[in-house]
């Protein structure tokens, strides 16, 4: 193995990924398997079964698992049935999260807690109990999604600052925490990219009135919802979630070896 390849290989790596059914996390887990790695996919969505299917398809080693992030419980035996699956874990990708666009005069009770829940409570969990683990078996890393909005304020989004902006807070502590065990802990901050936590974000302001246009004026309206993300970014686009999965790379491989409690901001040049 050459020295770009053992910088960039994840070759006998484990890694878990959380809402890894779309979006960031399946992108993650995609593109964690081409480089080698052995993905464990965390979803509440069991038509992640079918993502994973597609990549042993592929030769790929993928194994999806039922779990709620906010359930200590679940947390705690996804983690014991990984281990014995695996073996050991390497990676761990902290990526579930919902948006609520809503000010703090609009959100219930109910949207807040789970909003927080999902976003901080399930990185709190799964970190808590794969962090013994990494810590026993000499170091990993860790990669949470935190969010432009953990920097710049998105407007009538509370609940979504909140958690982003806790994620990243969370990164800090916990890369001091736990850099003595050679535990590497860091967060990606990305921009709009088109999944269906986007198209969440849409519906919930009426911009669009569907995910899934039918007519010429529903596709109109979709087509000048999804260039309104981008048009106000230096690069006058949003991303793919490709795009921001390869920096999820970078933080995974030891390209990043000497980088720890960071929040790499991958937004189109919003927070510029």
């Amino acid at each position: 193995m050459n020295i770009q390849d053992r910088f960039l290989s994840l070759d006998g790596k484990v890694a878990v990924i959380t809402g890894a059914g779309s979006g960031i996390g399946l992108a993650v887990s995609e593109l964690y398997a081409a480089y080698g790695a052995s993905v464990a996919m965390l979803d509440v969505n069991d038509a992640c079964e079918n993502e994973a299917s597609r990549l042993r398809d592929e030769g790929k080693n993928a194994r999806y698992y039922r779990c709620d992030v906010c359930s200590e419980k679940e947390v705690r035996a996804v983690t014991e049935e990984i281990l014995r699956d695996f073996g050991h874990i390497d990676v761990l990708v902290n990526n579930a999260g919902i948006i609520i666009r809503k000010t703090i005069l609009d959100t219930t009770e109910e949207e807040w807690d789970q909003c927080i829940d999902i976003g901080m409570k399930g990185t709190f969990l799964m970190s808590k109990h794969i962090v013994p683990h990494m810590i026993n078996q000499g170091g990993g890393v860790i990669v949470n999604t935190a969010s432009g909005a953990a920097i710049k304020g998105v407007p009538d989004a509370a609940p979504y600052n909140a958690v982003k902006g806790g994620v990243a807070a969370l990164t800090r502590g916990m890369a001091v925490d736990f850099g003595k065990y050679n535990i590497r802990v860091n967060c990606v901050c990305p921009g709009d990219i088109l999944t269906p936590m986007l198209i969440s974000e849409g519906l919930q302001t009426g911009k669009i009135a569907t995910g899934n246009p039918q007519t010429p004026e529903e596709q109109a309206a979709f087509d000048a919802f999804i260039d309104s993300c981008g048009s106000y970014r230096p690069l006058r686009r949003i991303a793919t979630a490709e795009e921001i999965a390869y920096t999820f790379l970078f933080l995974a491989t030891d390209m990043s070896r000497y980088a720890t409690g960071a929040s790499f901001v991958v937004d189109g040049g919003r927070c510029s």
